[in-house]
């Protein structure tokens, strides 16, 4: 467990799983994705990342508000190996309910994932991706210390949508 200052960053529990099914059916949260995920897409997701934190020690950290409980997404570390040239990384990624947008949470949150990544796990770099029309992410990152290192199409979507354009941003240890 991790803690911000208005958020804590947990394993996952079972009582996650109906707020975060909901989240990933939300078609504005999933605007950046391919497509909205049913309820088994997203329960595999969750048993994927607990997977990963039992591997690695560390994931994709549940976000929790700590004045509240609420549960609102997450934020972390995930490992990357699609086709790319950049690739093998780690992303240090983030997803958030709409509630949860405009407050902060996911610079918060991830500011956290990265000092992690670089004082606890010894990672040299990471990366953080996104379709290119993802400015808000784009934001995040930039705000992160991330700098622009490419663009890219993704070889996971299909050529012509509005997604396949992506960029990669990237932060080396300091």
């Amino acid at each position: 467990m991790r803690t911000t200052q208005r958020l804590i960053m947990r394993r996952w529990r079972d009582e996650d799983r109906e707020p975060f099914a909901a989240m990933n059916a939300d078609p504005e949260v999933m605007e950046h994705f391919p497509a909205p995920l049913t309820r088994a897409e997203s329960d595999h997701f969750v048993d994927r990342i607990e997977e990963e934190f039992d591997k690695d020690g560390h994931g994709l950290w549940a976000l929790e508000v700590r004045e509240s409980g609420e549960f609102i997404g997450f934020t972390g570390l995930i490992w990357q190996t699609f086709d790319a040239p950049f690739l093998p990384a780690w992303e240090v990624g983030w997803r958030l309910a709409r509630p949860a947008w405009g407050h902060g949470y996911a610079t918060e949150a991830a500011r956290e994932a990265v000092r992690y990544a670089f004082e606890e796990a010894g990672l040299d770099e990471i990366i953080s991706m996104t379709a290119q029309r993802n400015t808000r992410s784009q934001a995040v990152m930039k705000r992160l210390g991330m700098t622009h290192l490419a663009d890219f199409n993704h070889p996971r979507l299909a050529p012509g949508s509005p997604l396949y354009p992506h960029v990669v941003y990237h932060l080396k240890r300091p």
